[in-house]
């Protein structure tokens, strides 16, 4: 299982706000989802997709697209790709190892 860490950046937009084109990707995002090719999650600053690579990057060749559907003339998209092989892991298994971690070494905040 690969994660795809993927920021879809639509170019020459009517003003500086992209909501609308992300929720359009978020939307198709979901329909991947209930077909039970892929997992994601929105952040603030990107969206992260795992599953299977092909399907991934079947996905953000979809996704880049979207824009362009919409008339847009540029579209720049920029993707990571975590693809382990020894182990298969999800993102909240990722996590919940860093939180393992954190819990053993106590609040990483209270030297600050």
């Amino acid at each position: 299982m690969a994660i795809v860490d993927v920021v879809v950046i639509p170019v020459g937009t009517e003003g500086p706000s992209v909501s609308k084109y992300i929720a359009e990707i978020q939307t198709k995002l979901k329909e991947y989802k209930k077909a039970g090719k892929i997992d994601y999650q929105l952040t603030p600053m990107n969206t992260l997709i795992e599953g299977d690579l092909k399907d991934l990057l079947e996905v953000v060749q979809v996704i880049h697209e979207l824009p362009f559907n919409k008339g847009l003339d540029r579209v720049c998209t920029n993707i990571r790709i975590d693809d382990r092989r020894d182990k298969s892991r999800k993102m909240d298994e990722k996590l919940d190892s860093v939180q393992q971690h954190l819990d053993k070494s106590g609040d990483p905040n209270e030297n600050i």
